[in-house]
Protein backbone atom coordinates (compact mmCIF):
# COMPACT_ATOMS: atom_id res chain seq x y z
CA UNK A 1 0.00 0.00 0.00
CA UNK A 2 2.97 2.57 0.48
CA UNK A 3 4.63 1.89 -2.64
CA UNK A 4 1.55 2.27 -3.77
CA UNK A 5 1.02 5.82 -2.42
CA UNK A 6 4.69 6.27 -3.53
CA UNK A 7 3.89 5.94 -7.15
CA UNK A 8 0.57 7.81 -7.03
CA UNK A 9 2.56 10.40 -5.56
CA UNK A 10 5.38 10.33 -8.53
CA UNK A 11 3.09 10.41 -11.28
CA UNK A 12 1.28 13.56 -9.66
CA UNK A 13 4.62 15.35 -9.40
CA UNK A 14 5.50 14.66 -13.12
CA UNK A 15 1.96 16.21 -14.36
CA UNK A 16 2.55 19.32 -12.25
CA UNK A 17 6.19 19.48 -14.21
CA UNK A 18 4.91 18.92 -17.67
CA UNK A 19 2.32 21.61 -16.82
CA UNK A 20 4.50 23.92 -15.61
CA UNK A 21 6.91 23.43 -18.44
CA UNK A 22 4.24 23.96 -21.13
CA UNK A 23 3.15 27.19 -19.54
CA UNK A 24 7.07 28.30 -19.67
CA UNK A 25 7.25 27.69 -23.15
CA UNK A 26 4.04 29.29 -23.94
CA UNK A 27 4.83 32.47 -22.16
CA UNK A 28 8.34 32.40 -23.63
CA UNK A 29 6.77 32.35 -26.94
CA UNK A 30 4.43 34.88 -25.99
CA UNK A 31 7.36 37.68 -25.14
CA UNK A 32 9.40 36.91 -28.09
CA UNK A 33 6.52 37.86 -30.54
CA UNK A 34 8.06 41.51 -31.95
CA UNK A 35 5.67 44.43 -30.53
CA UNK A 36 6.46 47.94 -33.14
CA UNK A 37 6.39 50.59 -30.75
CA UNK A 38 5.48 54.19 -31.57
CA UNK A 39 9.21 56.67 -32.54
CA UNK A 40 11.08 57.65 -30.30
CA UNK A 41 10.13 61.25 -28.50
CA UNK A 42 13.25 62.87 -30.71
CA UNK A 43 11.11 61.78 -34.26
CA UNK A 44 7.38 62.03 -32.64
CA UNK A 45 7.22 65.62 -33.31
CA UNK A 46 8.00 65.18 -36.57
CA UNK A 47 6.31 61.59 -37.97
CA UNK A 48 2.61 60.33 -36.11
CA UNK A 49 2.41 56.69 -36.11
CA UNK A 50 -1.36 55.32 -36.38
CA UNK A 51 -1.55 51.63 -35.29
CA UNK A 52 -4.96 49.94 -36.72
CA UNK A 53 -7.40 48.56 -34.06
CA UNK A 54 -7.01 44.80 -33.79
CA UNK A 55 -9.58 42.03 -33.21
CA UNK A 56 -9.45 39.42 -30.67
CA UNK A 57 -9.09 36.15 -30.61
CA UNK A 58 -12.23 34.07 -31.54
CA UNK A 59 -12.94 31.82 -27.63
CA UNK A 60 -12.57 28.08 -28.43
CA UNK A 61 -14.49 25.57 -26.57
CA UNK A 62 -11.34 23.97 -25.14
CA UNK A 63 -10.64 26.34 -22.49
CA UNK A 64 -6.94 24.20 -22.40
CA UNK A 65 -6.65 25.39 -26.49
CA UNK A 66 -4.14 28.54 -26.09
CA UNK A 67 -5.41 31.83 -27.78
CA UNK A 68 -4.26 32.45 -31.31
CA UNK A 69 -1.90 35.50 -31.10
CA UNK A 70 -3.41 38.87 -32.53
CA UNK A 71 -2.77 40.06 -36.07
CA UNK A 72 -0.24 42.48 -36.19
CA UNK A 73 -1.38 45.07 -39.88
CA UNK A 74 1.41 47.21 -40.81
CA UNK A 75 1.43 50.80 -39.13
CA UNK A 76 0.29 53.48 -40.76
CA UNK A 77 2.24 56.50 -41.34
CA UNK A 78 1.82 60.37 -41.79
CA UNK A 79 4.82 61.69 -43.45
CA UNK A 80 5.57 65.83 -43.08
CA UNK A 81 4.66 68.02 -46.32
CA UNK A 82 7.77 69.34 -47.79
CA UNK A 83 7.73 72.71 -49.35
CA UNK A 84 7.39 71.75 -52.47
CA UNK A 85 3.86 69.77 -51.82
CA UNK A 86 2.69 72.76 -48.98
CA UNK A 87 2.58 75.73 -52.00
CA UNK A 88 1.13 72.94 -54.42
CA UNK A 89 -1.48 72.49 -51.97
CA UNK A 90 -1.66 76.71 -51.57
CA UNK A 91 -2.42 76.75 -55.49
CA UNK A 92 -4.87 74.29 -55.74
CA UNK A 93 -6.59 76.09 -52.43
CA UNK A 94 -6.66 79.52 -54.08
CA UNK A 95 -6.41 78.68 -57.87
CA UNK A 96 -8.28 75.23 -58.24
CA UNK A 97 -7.72 71.80 -58.89
CA UNK A 98 -5.81 72.20 -62.16
CA UNK A 99 -3.38 74.60 -60.71
CA UNK A 100 -1.12 71.10 -60.20
CA UNK A 101 -0.12 68.37 -61.78
CA UNK A 102 -0.48 69.22 -65.27
CA UNK A 103 1.21 71.03 -68.11
CA UNK A 104 0.01 74.32 -68.99
CA UNK A 105 -1.63 73.58 -72.84
CA UNK A 106 0.58 74.86 -75.39
CA UNK A 107 -1.95 77.16 -77.09
CA UNK A 108 -1.64 79.29 -73.50
CA UNK A 109 2.46 79.86 -73.80
CA UNK A 110 2.14 83.01 -75.67
CA UNK A 111 0.20 84.57 -71.92
CA UNK A 112 3.23 83.46 -70.09
CA UNK A 113 5.96 84.64 -71.96
CA UNK A 114 3.67 88.10 -72.70
CA UNK A 115 3.34 88.09 -68.86
CA UNK A 116 6.64 87.70 -68.33
CA UNK A 117 7.65 90.71 -70.52
CA UNK A 118 5.23 93.27 -68.88
CA UNK A 119 6.46 92.33 -65.74
CA UNK A 120 9.55 93.62 -66.64
CA UNK A 121 9.11 97.11 -66.88
CA UNK A 122 5.11 97.29 -65.09
CA UNK A 123 5.52 95.67 -61.80
CA UNK A 124 6.17 99.12 -60.58
CA UNK A 125 3.32 100.95 -62.18
CA UNK A 126 0.85 102.47 -60.30
CA UNK A 127 -1.79 100.56 -62.26
CA UNK A 128 -0.26 96.97 -60.75
CA UNK A 129 1.75 97.94 -57.69
CA UNK A 130 1.56 100.62 -54.54
CA UNK A 131 3.93 103.62 -54.71
CA UNK A 132 5.88 104.10 -51.39
CA UNK A 133 3.41 106.12 -49.34
CA UNK A 134 5.18 109.59 -49.20
CA UNK A 135 5.05 109.41 -45.55
CA UNK A 136 6.70 105.98 -44.97
CA UNK A 137 10.20 107.59 -44.25
CA UNK A 138 9.41 109.80 -41.95
CA UNK A 139 6.88 107.59 -40.10
CA UNK A 140 9.90 104.71 -39.97
CA UNK A 141 12.13 106.84 -38.25
CA UNK A 142 9.56 108.45 -35.62
CA UNK A 143 8.34 104.83 -34.93
CA UNK A 144 12.38 103.67 -34.40
CA UNK A 145 13.78 106.74 -32.57
CA UNK A 146 13.04 105.81 -28.96
CA UNK A 147 13.59 110.15 -28.24
CA UNK A 148 10.29 110.89 -30.50
CA UNK A 149 7.49 111.76 -28.57
CA UNK A 150 4.02 110.35 -28.69
CA UNK A 151 2.66 113.96 -29.54
CA UNK A 152 5.17 114.02 -32.84
CA UNK A 153 4.08 110.54 -33.58
CA UNK A 154 0.25 111.69 -33.47
CA UNK A 155 1.15 114.43 -35.49
CA UNK A 156 2.35 112.65 -38.51
CA UNK A 157 -0.49 110.24 -38.31
CA UNK A 158 -2.69 112.74 -38.50
CA UNK A 159 -1.36 114.12 -41.91
CA UNK A 160 -2.91 111.05 -43.38
CA UNK A 161 -6.90 110.76 -43.49
CA UNK A 162 -6.24 106.33 -44.30
CA UNK A 163 -3.81 106.18 -41.27
CA UNK A 164 -5.91 107.60 -39.52
CA UNK A 165 -8.73 105.46 -40.31
CA UNK A 166 -6.78 102.25 -40.24
CA UNK A 167 -5.45 103.47 -36.89
CA UNK A 168 -8.98 104.03 -34.84
CA UNK A 169 -10.25 100.63 -36.48
CA UNK A 170 -7.14 98.92 -35.24
CA UNK A 171 -7.11 100.43 -32.06
CA UNK A 172 -11.00 99.28 -31.85
CA UNK A 173 -10.30 95.53 -32.93
CA UNK A 174 -11.13 93.18 -29.94
CA UNK A 175 -7.25 92.10 -29.87
CA UNK A 176 -6.32 95.54 -28.85
CA UNK A 177 -9.35 97.16 -26.92
CA UNK A 178 -10.06 96.50 -23.62
CA UNK A 179 -13.26 97.80 -22.38
CA UNK A 180 -16.78 98.49 -24.05
CA UNK A 181 -15.83 102.56 -24.45
CA UNK A 182 -15.06 103.24 -27.87
CA UNK A 183 -11.54 104.69 -29.14
CA UNK A 184 -11.93 108.20 -31.11
CA UNK A 185 -8.66 109.91 -29.98
CA UNK A 186 -5.88 109.33 -32.50
CA UNK A 187 -3.56 109.73 -29.08
CA UNK A 188 -5.38 106.90 -27.28
CA UNK A 189 -5.13 105.05 -30.29
CA UNK A 190 -1.47 105.07 -30.60
CA UNK A 191 -1.06 104.71 -26.51
CA UNK A 192 -2.92 101.68 -26.49
CA UNK A 193 -1.42 100.43 -30.01
CA UNK A 194 2.47 100.91 -28.74
CA UNK A 195 5.39 100.92 -31.44
CA UNK A 196 4.39 97.53 -32.61
CA UNK A 197 0.99 98.00 -33.25
CA UNK A 198 1.97 101.23 -35.21
CA UNK A 199 4.34 98.95 -37.54
CA UNK A 200 1.64 96.77 -37.94
CA UNK A 201 -0.62 99.38 -39.03
CA UNK A 202 2.07 100.79 -41.53
CA UNK A 203 2.84 97.73 -43.21
CA UNK A 204 -1.50 97.30 -43.73
CA UNK A 205 -2.02 101.12 -45.47
CA UNK A 206 1.16 100.27 -47.39
CA UNK A 207 -0.37 96.67 -48.54
CA UNK A 208 -4.28 96.85 -48.28
CA UNK A 209 -4.94 99.06 -51.38
CA UNK A 210 -3.18 96.47 -54.07
CA UNK A 211 -5.30 93.67 -52.46
CA UNK A 212 -8.63 95.07 -53.46
CA UNK A 213 -8.47 93.08 -56.45
CA UNK A 214 -10.64 91.14 -59.34
CA UNK A 215 -10.39 87.44 -58.72
CA UNK A 216 -11.84 86.91 -62.21
CA UNK A 217 -11.95 82.88 -62.97
CA UNK A 218 -10.20 82.61 -59.52
CA UNK A 219 -12.50 84.12 -57.23
CA UNK A 220 -10.47 82.60 -54.67
CA UNK A 221 -7.29 83.87 -54.81
CA UNK A 222 -7.70 87.70 -53.52
CA UNK A 223 -8.98 86.12 -50.18
CA UNK A 224 -6.39 83.60 -50.04
CA UNK A 225 -3.27 85.78 -51.23
CA UNK A 226 -4.20 88.20 -48.44
CA UNK A 227 -4.29 85.89 -45.94
CA UNK A 228 -1.40 83.91 -46.81
CA UNK A 229 0.49 87.15 -47.25
CA UNK A 230 -0.21 89.05 -43.62
CA UNK A 231 0.55 85.68 -41.87
CA UNK A 232 3.61 86.08 -43.75
CA UNK A 233 5.07 88.72 -42.37
CA UNK A 234 3.78 88.08 -38.68
CA UNK A 235 5.69 84.73 -39.38
CA UNK A 236 8.53 86.04 -40.92
CA UNK A 237 9.20 89.07 -37.68
CA UNK A 238 8.56 86.75 -35.06
CA UNK A 239 11.25 84.62 -36.58
CA UNK A 240 13.37 87.34 -36.53
CA UNK A 241 12.84 88.32 -33.46
CA UNK A 242 13.53 85.13 -31.72
CA UNK A 243 15.60 83.35 -33.91
CA UNK A 244 17.55 85.62 -35.68
CA UNK A 245 17.83 88.76 -33.36
CA UNK A 246 17.58 91.04 -36.19
CA UNK A 247 15.51 94.01 -37.38
CA UNK A 248 11.54 92.76 -37.20
CA UNK A 249 10.36 95.69 -39.20
CA UNK A 250 12.72 95.39 -41.51
CA UNK A 251 11.47 91.61 -41.59
CA UNK A 252 7.91 92.70 -41.85
CA UNK A 253 8.55 95.13 -45.28
CA UNK A 254 9.90 91.87 -46.58
CA UNK A 255 7.09 89.59 -46.01
CA UNK A 256 4.54 92.14 -47.48
CA UNK A 257 6.63 92.53 -50.22
CA UNK A 258 6.68 88.98 -51.08
CA UNK A 259 2.83 88.35 -51.01
CA UNK A 260 2.50 91.73 -53.37
CA UNK A 261 4.69 90.89 -56.15
CA UNK A 262 2.28 87.84 -56.20
CA UNK A 263 -0.27 89.94 -56.32
CA UNK A 264 1.26 92.01 -59.08
CA UNK A 265 1.98 88.62 -61.39
CA UNK A 266 -1.64 87.83 -60.64
CA UNK A 267 -3.25 90.83 -62.28
CA UNK A 268 -0.50 91.10 -64.98
CA UNK A 269 -1.96 87.91 -65.96
CA UNK A 270 -5.43 88.03 -65.88
CA UNK A 271 -4.77 91.70 -67.87
CA UNK A 272 -2.98 89.14 -70.50
CA UNK A 273 -5.87 86.72 -70.94
CA UNK A 274 -8.43 89.62 -71.28
CA UNK A 275 -6.62 90.95 -73.96
CA UNK A 276 -6.89 87.11 -75.56
CA UNK A 277 -11.14 86.60 -74.83
CA UNK A 278 -10.86 82.83 -76.94
CA UNK A 279 -8.39 81.28 -74.27
CA UNK A 280 -10.13 80.63 -70.71
CA UNK A 281 -7.70 81.35 -67.72
CA UNK A 282 -5.91 78.32 -66.75
CA UNK A 283 -4.62 77.60 -63.28
CA UNK A 284 -1.95 76.06 -64.14
CA UNK A 285 -0.72 78.59 -66.29
CA UNK A 286 -1.31 81.15 -63.24
CA UNK A 287 0.55 79.10 -60.68
CA UNK A 288 3.38 78.62 -63.35
CA UNK A 289 3.62 82.69 -63.33
CA UNK A 290 3.71 82.85 -59.69
CA UNK A 291 6.15 80.37 -59.27
CA UNK A 292 8.41 81.96 -61.78
CA UNK A 293 7.66 85.52 -61.65
CA UNK A 294 7.25 86.32 -57.56
CA UNK A 295 10.65 86.64 -56.96
CA UNK A 296 11.91 88.61 -59.61
CA UNK A 297 8.83 91.14 -58.92
CA UNK A 298 9.67 91.33 -55.32
CA UNK A 299 12.93 92.31 -55.60
CA UNK A 300 11.65 95.32 -58.76
CA UNK A 301 9.41 96.66 -55.77
CA UNK A 302 11.57 96.59 -53.38
CA UNK A 303 14.42 98.64 -55.51
CA UNK A 304 11.54 101.23 -56.70
CA UNK A 305 10.53 101.82 -52.54
CA UNK A 306 14.72 102.28 -52.12
CA UNK A 307 14.34 99.15 -49.52
CA UNK A 308 17.84 97.88 -48.15
CA UNK A 309 20.41 95.39 -49.54
CA UNK A 310 19.82 92.72 -47.04
CA UNK A 311 15.81 92.66 -48.22
CA UNK A 312 16.74 92.03 -51.69
CA UNK A 313 19.53 89.62 -50.75
CA UNK A 314 16.80 87.74 -48.48
CA UNK A 315 14.89 87.50 -51.77
CA UNK A 316 17.42 86.09 -53.67
CA UNK A 317 17.25 83.63 -50.76
CA UNK A 318 13.73 82.38 -51.82
CA UNK A 319 15.30 80.58 -55.24
CA UNK A 320 15.72 76.60 -55.06
CA UNK A 321 19.65 77.78 -56.21
CA UNK A 322 20.33 78.68 -52.60
CA UNK A 323 20.68 76.16 -50.11
CA UNK A 324 18.76 76.84 -47.02
CA UNK A 325 22.47 76.59 -45.26
CA UNK A 326 23.42 79.40 -47.54
CA UNK A 327 21.25 81.64 -46.93
CA UNK A 328 20.84 85.34 -44.83
CA UNK A 329 19.93 85.71 -41.43
CA UNK A 330 16.17 87.31 -43.02
CA UNK A 331 16.18 84.85 -45.79
CA UNK A 332 15.64 82.09 -43.54
CA UNK A 333 13.30 84.28 -41.47
CA UNK A 334 11.13 84.42 -44.67
CA UNK A 335 11.36 80.79 -46.26
CA UNK A 336 10.32 80.14 -42.16
CA UNK A 337 7.36 82.46 -42.56
CA UNK A 338 5.69 81.84 -45.90
CA UNK A 339 5.94 78.00 -45.52
CA UNK A 340 4.37 78.29 -41.53
CA UNK A 341 1.65 80.82 -42.82
CA UNK A 342 0.84 78.91 -46.11
CA UNK A 343 -0.14 75.73 -44.01
CA UNK A 344 -1.73 77.97 -41.42
CA UNK A 345 -3.70 79.19 -44.53
CA UNK A 346 -4.43 75.60 -45.15
CA UNK A 347 -5.17 74.57 -42.10
CA UNK A 348 -7.93 77.25 -41.46
CA UNK A 349 -9.44 76.92 -44.59
CA UNK A 350 -9.71 73.07 -43.90
CA UNK A 351 -7.73 72.14 -46.69
CA UNK A 352 -5.74 70.56 -44.26
CA UNK A 353 -5.72 67.90 -41.14
CA UNK A 354 -4.46 69.40 -37.69
CA UNK A 355 -2.01 66.38 -37.38
CA UNK A 356 -0.50 66.99 -40.64
CA UNK A 357 -0.42 70.59 -40.72
CA UNK A 358 1.66 70.13 -36.98
CA UNK A 359 4.83 67.70 -37.91
CA UNK A 360 5.09 69.85 -41.27
CA UNK A 361 5.79 72.85 -39.02
CA UNK A 362 8.85 73.95 -40.26
CA UNK A 363 11.12 74.07 -36.40
CA UNK A 364 13.78 76.83 -37.76
CA UNK A 365 15.26 76.63 -34.46
CA UNK A 366 12.09 78.16 -33.45
CA UNK A 367 11.19 77.65 -29.53
CA UNK A 368 7.18 76.47 -28.71
CA UNK A 369 6.96 79.97 -27.45
CA UNK A 370 7.41 81.63 -30.64
CA UNK A 371 5.09 79.28 -31.92
CA UNK A 372 2.51 80.72 -30.14
CA UNK A 373 3.74 84.33 -30.77
CA UNK A 374 3.59 84.01 -34.24
CA UNK A 375 -0.09 82.63 -33.81
CA UNK A 376 -1.30 85.84 -31.81
CA UNK A 377 -0.01 88.00 -33.95
CA UNK A 378 -0.51 86.66 -37.41
CA UNK A 379 -4.20 86.34 -36.07
CA UNK A 380 -3.52 90.55 -35.06
CA UNK A 381 -2.70 91.66 -38.61
CA UNK A 382 -5.54 90.24 -40.10
CA UNK A 383 -7.86 92.14 -37.95
CA UNK A 384 -6.87 95.11 -40.05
Amino acid sequence: MGVGYMLLGLVSVVIVAAIGLAALVLTHRRAATPVRTAPAAATARRTVVVAPATTAAPATATAAAPAAPPVVEPLQELVPLDSEAVFARLHQLSLGQGAVGEPPPPSHADVISATADILQSAATEDKYSPRRPSLLPQLLRAVNDEDVSRRELVKIISKDPSLVGNLLKMANSPFYRVNAQAIESIDRAVVILGNEGIRSLIAAALAQPIFQIRGGAFPKFPEIAWQHTFRTASATVTHTAIVEKADPFAAQLLGLVAGMAGIVVFRVALDQYDARPKLTPHPGVMATLLDMESVLVAKRISASWGLSDRIMAALDDQTTAVAADRQTAMGRSLSFGRLASALAVLYTNKALDDVTAQISMPIAGMPAIGIDIWAVTSSRALLV
